[in-house]
C-alpha cells in the first residue's frame, strides 16, 4: 500500500511539472477555449519573388552578402488534440528576436529578451512582469494537428507590428476550429513601415504570400478564407480583399480609415463581408481636428460590402492589440477600469468568431447572434453599439459585376442592364478594348455565340464609332451563319476606316457583287 501511495504521487507530482495541458482554463480578458486544443509553430521562410535587401547595406555602405528575399516570418496557430506542455507568453516575445534575420545567435536571442523583460516590467512593475511573461497560454508548440480541414485566417499585424501581437485572438480562434496565419508587419525594405500607397501593397502583398502558404497545410480549408487585421493591418486587408477573390470576409480592428491612405482600395472590389469593430466614435470636430478628412471615408464608400459595425466604447486604438493591452499601466485607464477595458476586448474576440462562424461556417445560430443588439448578446448596455449595413443591391459595377447580372437577366439584356448599372453608378464604363476582348472571349473560351453578339452588339451601341467592334460583330455573324448581318456590319465597319482590309476581304468573299461598291 505504502508502494501504491507512493506510486501515485510520484505519477501526480510527475504530471504537475509536465502537464500545463493545453487550454486548462480561461485565457487572458476571460477568454473561453473552444472544443479544440491549440497548435503552434514558427515557420522561417521568404518570398523570393520580392526583393527585401539592397545590394549595399544601407545603414554601414557595405556590400550586403546576405539573402536579399522577403522574410516572411509565419506564425502558425491550429486546431489540436488537448494535451502537452503549453507555451509561455514569454515564448511569443522570443518569436520577435527572428522576425526579420532568421539567422539570430542565441545570445542575440537572450539579449533581446532582457530588453523586452525590462519594457515590461517598466510598464506593469516587476511583480507583474513576471506574472505575464511566466503565463501559460494555451498553444502547445509543434503539437500533432487534428484532422479535418478547418477555415483559414489571414491575420495583418498593425504597421509595424509583430506577428504575436494579436497571440491570444489567434489561440482563441484556433480553438474554435480556424487555422491562424500571421507574419510581421514589415516595411518593403525595412523593419519599419513605410506609411504610403507601396506600404500598403506591401502588406497586402504577405497576406497573399501567406494564402498561398496556406494552401500548402493539410488542414486547411482554401474555399473558407478571411483576412483579420489591426490598424494599417486592418486597411491591408481591405486592400487584399478587393485584389483577391480568395478572400472570402474580412475583420478590421479600428482599420485606418484616413482618405488619402484608403485611395488605393476599389470601392467597387470590396464586396465581401466585412466586420469593422472601432474604438469609441470621434465627432466629425475631432477628427477634423486630426486633419482627417471627412469625406471619403472607406466605410462609407465600401457600398458593396455587406458591414457588420461595431463601436466598443470603453477601448482606445491600441487596446485592440493584446500585447499593448496586457502590457498597459495603470494609467492607461482614465475613463474605464482595466477591467472594463478587458471585458471589451473579450466581446470583440466573440464578435469576430461569430462572424467567421457566419460567414465561412454558414453558422445559423452565429447569424442570429449578428442580428441581434450588443445588449441582447449579454454586453452592458454602455458598453457597444452594433450597426448592420447590408451591400448595396444590384449589379456591382465592375464587369464582374455586369457579367453576373447578365448571366442572370439573359444576355440579350445587356443595353438595359448597362444603362441600370451606370444609372446607380455613373462613373461604371466599359472600354471598346474591353467589349471587343470579351465578345472574342465569350467565343473562344465560354463557347457561347449568342452571348457574343450580345457583348459585340452592345459595343457597337456604346461605340457607334468603332470600326475594330463592327469588324469583329461581323466576324461573329459569319461563325452565326447570318450572312446579311455579317455584310451590313462589314460595310459599316469600312465605311468608317476605309483602310480596314480585313473587312474589305471578308465583304469579297461574302457578297462579291457589292464589294467593289462598298470598297470604293
Amino acid at each position: 500500500m505504502l508502494r501504491s501511495w507512493f506510486s501515485r504521487t510520484a505519477s501526480f507530482l510527475l504530471l504537475c511539472s509536465l502537464g500545463h495541458v493545453a487550454q486548462a482554463g480561461p485565457g487572458f480578458a476571460d477568454l473561453q477555449p473552444g472544443a479544440y486544443g491549440v497548435g503552434f509553430r514558427v515557420v522561417q521562410q521568404y518570398d523570393h519573388a520580392r526583393s527585401y535587401r539592397d545590394k549595399t547595406d544601407p545603414v554601414t555602405g557595405k556590400a550586403y552578402l546576405g539573402e536579399q528575399a522577403r522574410p516572411v516570418q509565419t506564425l502558425v496557430w491550429y486546431p489540436a488534440p488537448k494535451t502537452g506542455t503549453s507555451v509561455r507568453y514569454s515564448d511569443y516575445l522570443r518569436t520577435e528576436a527572428t522576425d526579420e534575420v532568421f539567422t539570430r545567435s542565441p545570445a542575440e536571442v537572450d539579449a533581446f529578451m532582457a530588453e523586452q523583460r525590462q519594457w515590461v516590467t517598466a510598464s506593469v512593475g516587476t511583480k507583474q512582469a513576471k506574472v505575464l511573461l511566466d503565463q501559460r497560454m494555451w498553444a502547445v508548440q509543434n503539437a500533432p494537428a487534428t484532422t479535418g480541414k478547418f477555415p483559414v485566417v489571414i491575420y495583418a499585424a498593425g504597421g509595424g507590428g509583430t506577428a504575436h501581437e494579436a497571440a491570444d485572438l489567434c489561440e482563441y480562434l484556433a480553438s474554435h476550429g480556424y487555422v491562424v496565419l500571421a507574419s510581421r508587419s514589415l516595411g518593403t525594405r525595412t523593419k519599419d513601415m513605410n506609411f504610403d500607397a507601396e506600404g500598403l501593397d506591401t502588406q497586402a502583398r504577405d497576406i497573399q504570400f501567406l494564402l498561398a502558404y496556406a494552401r500548402t497545410l493539410p488542414q486547411a480549408d482554401m474555399a473558407h478564407v478571411a483576412a483579420a487585421g489591426w490598424s494599417w493591418g486592418g486597411l491591408a486587408n481591405a486592400l487584399a480583399a478587393s485584389q483577391d477573390a480568395r478572400i472570402n470576409a474580412i475583420v478590421s480592428f479600428d482599420g485606418t480609415k484616413a482618405q488619402e491612405d484608403t485611395k488605393p482600395v476599389s470601392r467597387v472590389r470590396l464586396t465581401v463581408p466585412w466586420l469593422y469593430v472601432q474604438r469609441r466614435s470621434e465627432s466629425v470636430r475631432e477628427l477634423s481636428a486630426k486633419g482627417m478628412e471627412t469625406t471619403g471615408i472607406l466605410l462609407n464608400e465600401a457600398k458593396y460590402a455587406d458591414l457588420y459595425h461595431v463601436i466598443m466604447n470603453p477601448m482606445v486604438h491600441s487596446d485592440f492589440s493584446s500585447i499593448a493591452l496586457r502590457v498597459a499601466p495603470s494609467e492607461h485607464f482614465p475613463d474605464y477600469s482595466r477591467t472594463e477595458v478587458e471585458t471589451a476586448y473579450r466581446w470583440t474576440c466573440r464578435y469576430t468568431l461569430e462572424f467567421l462562424n457566419a460567414t465561412l461556417k454558414s453558422g445559423a445560430n452565429s447569424r442570429q447572434f449578428l442580428a441581434r443588439t450588443p445588449a441582447q448578446n449579454g454586453l452592458p448596455a454602455h458598453m457597444a453599439h452594433a450597426y448592420h449595413l447590408p451591400a448595396q443591391p444590384g449589379p456591382v459595377p465592375t464587369q464582374v459585376g455586369f457579367a453576373a447580372a447578365l448571366a442572370q437577366e439573359g444576355f440579350d439584356h445587356a443595353l438595359a442592364i448597362y444603362r441600370r448599372v451606370q444609372q446607380q453608378a455613373p462613373a461604371f464604363t466599359l472600354s471598346e478594348g474591353a467589349l471587343n476582348s470579351w465578345g472574342y472571349q465569350l467565343i473562344q473560351e465560354a463557347h457561347d455565340l449568342p452571348a457574343a453578339l450580345a457583348i459585340l452588339r452592345l459595343g457597337t451601341d456604346l461605340y457607334p464609332g468603332s470600326f475594330n467592334l463592327f469588324d469583329s460583330l461581323g466576324e461573329a455573324d459569319e461563325l452565326n451563319h447570318d450572312a446579311a448581318a455579317a455584310i451590313t456590319h462589314y460595310r459599316r465597319s469600312v465605311e468608317l476606316n476605309p483602310q480596314n482590309s480585313h473587312a474589305r476581304q471578308r465583304l469579297k468573299v461574302l457578297s462579291p457583287s457589292s464589294s467593289s461598291t462598298s470598297t470604293n
